[in-house]
Parts: structure tokens; sequence; C-alpha cells
């Protein structure tokens, strides 16, 4: 089995965005593929250092998400990156090799500047995130990496790494493949926008039913659909995208007509579509909420996977060593 490296965040509460982008293909590569799935928290302080007092509980809350969507620790390894030391140390050696040029083009550093304004997130640290992430792949000697869209840069950035410490030490990483899951739509935000915790523009996966109703009913729809029967758009409205192209497409192709020739209302739309989100999300709400009433199973999966990680990543690390020349004769 080739190994896949894949990772999250814990800035937030999980949405439909993850679910569908994500978590849902997660759980099919766990068949295919040797997989690691990481909680980034060191990623995560990069832009909540200011205020870092919910990332434990996110890290938690977001463990028992991935488990109520199916990700199953006995077939994946699930860790914590703060937890291996060797993320940070091969992140050192990446850095002295890694041309500043490089990251300040990024195009997702500046694309995360402009969402998360108001942050004083122009540091050191966050322009160096692609280099870290590089670091997270490559201390497992990951192979492939299933990204999005926005991703996709930072992975090629990835390989570029890998080249040039390949081609100044000789050979020890494979050129991480990316994996971009074209079935999968991007899901956007109640909005119109992205997705995002940012903007507050999502359902989570832990809403309650009348939350997910309130919310689906501010949902943007064709702006000049006003009445009942004025003719609609499907193809500009955001909830005829949710039928579409996530949860009930043979819906959307009922509804398709009536919604042009102005015989059905928004409102319709909208109440069936909360009810189909909430009969979606209720299994994984309920087994969401085991997990975390029970933090021990939760602590135990991690102490696991901590350890199966620090002994691949220990591994790297003593490689990395004898190729750079650094003392490792202790």
């Amino acid at each position: 089995m080739k190994r896949l490296l894949s990772g999250m965040r814990p800035t937030g509460s999980l949405h439909l965005g993850h679910l569908i982008g994500a978590l849902n293909n997660w759980v099919k590569l766990q068949e295919k593929y040797e997989c690691f799935f990481m909680i980034a928290d060191w990623h995560a302080l990069m832009s909540e250092y200011e205020n870092p007092k919910s990332i434990e509980k996110n890290s938690m809350e977001m463990l028992a998400d991935w488990i109520a969507c199916g990700v199953n620790p006995k077939k994946s390894t699930i860790f914590v990156q703060s937890h291996v030391k060797e993320h940070l140390e091969l992140n050192m050696v990446l850095s002295c090799i890694t041309p500043l040029g490089m990251l300040e083009r990024n195009p997702t550093y500046k694309e995360q500047l402009r969402e998360l304004k108001g942050r004083h997130i122009t540091t050191y640290g966050f322009l160096g995130y692609p280099v870290l992430q590089a670091a997270d792949i490559l201390v497992y000697k990951g192979e492939t990496v299933p990204v999005g869209i926005d991703q996709a840069a930072h992975l090629e950035l990835a390989r570029e790494i890998v080249r040039k410490f390949n081609n100044l030490y000789g050979k020890l990483f494979p050129e991480p493949e990316t994996m971009l899951n074209k079935s999968t739509p991007r899901l956007k935000g109640l909005d119109g926008r992205k997705m995002s915790n940012s903007y507050n523009n999502f359902i989570a996966l832990s809403d309650s039913p009348e939350t997910i109703e309130k919310k689906v009913m501010k949902m943007v729809t064709y702006e000049k659909k006003i009445r009942r029967d004025d003719p609609g758009r499907p193809s500009v409205c955001n909830v005829f995208y949710y039928y579409m192209h996530t949860f009930r497409p043979e819906r959307g192709r009922d509804i398709h007509d009536p919604c042009l020739k102005g015989k059905r209302g928004c409102v319709e739309c909208k109440k069936e579509l909360a009810e189909i989100l909430i009969n979606k999300l209720k299994p994984i709400c309920k087994k969401r909420e085991r997990l975390l009433a029970d933090k021990a199973v939760l602590l135990d999966i991690l102490k696991k996977g901590d350890r199966k990680a620090r002994e691949v990543a220990s591994g790297t690390m003593k490689e990395v060593r004898k190729k750079v020349g650094v003392f490792h004769g202790l």
C-alpha cells in the first residue's frame, strides 16, 4: 500500500464542507492506502496564537467528528502533530533550503491574508506554513496527499522542496503525488462565498436540528425570485446546488422545472433541504455525542496513533541527520 498523509487544523467546528470535501473521501481511501491522519495543532497555532485556548477542545471534538463520520483508527493512524517532535525538526532542515521568494509568491498565503483580515498573521511562522506542511508529509515519506484545489499550490511547493533536498543531499524522499478528487464538488457557504469558519457561513456537523433549519432558511437563492410565482434560476441558486451536487440530486431534478416556471417557492425548497440535512447528520451527531461522553476512548486512540507516528517519524529523522551531516552518533 502507498502511504498517504492528510490532516485538518483544529480552528473551529467541522462542517458540511469538511464532510463532503474530505471526510467522505478519507473513509474510502483508508481501504486502499496506509493512511496517516493528523490533527494539525501547530498549524492552528499559526493563525490562533493570540487566543489558543480553544485548540485542545477543538482537537478532541475534531477527533470525535472524524470517527463519527467513518474514519477507523483500526485501519488508519490518527495522531496529534505536536506530539511528534520530528515535524518541527524536519521543518527546521527544510526551512534552510527553501527560498523566501517561493513562500511570498504562494497564492494560498495571499488568500489567507485576505480571508483572515483583522488577524495579525504577517508573521514568520505563517509565511512558513507550506514548509511545515512539507515536513508533515515528508517525515512519513508520504507518497500521496489528498488536497482541495486551494491547497494544490502548497503541495507543488512541497515537491520542489523534495527535489532540492534530494539534489543537495542524495535521494531520500519521494515526490508526493497530488490527489485531487475531481468528482467531489466544492460546497459553497450559506451566503454563496467559500464555506469557512472565518465567515461563519456553515452548517456544523454538531448543529442541532433547530439550528440547521434556521441556517438553511437564511441561505441565498436567486435574488430576483422574490415571490413564489416569480421564475427561478436553479443554475445560480445555492439551495439548488446543495440538492444537485451533494445530497439529493434526484430530488433536484424533480424541482428544477417547477422552480424555473415559478411553480415552486424558495421556502418550500429550503424546508425540504433542512429536513434532508437533519436526517443526514443525525447518526453522525449521535455517535459524536457518545464519543465525547467517554473521552478515555478518544485519548486511547490518540495514544496509539501518536506512538505509531513517532516510530515512523524518528526513523526518517535518523536518515535526515545522516544525510545533512548533523551529529547523530548518540
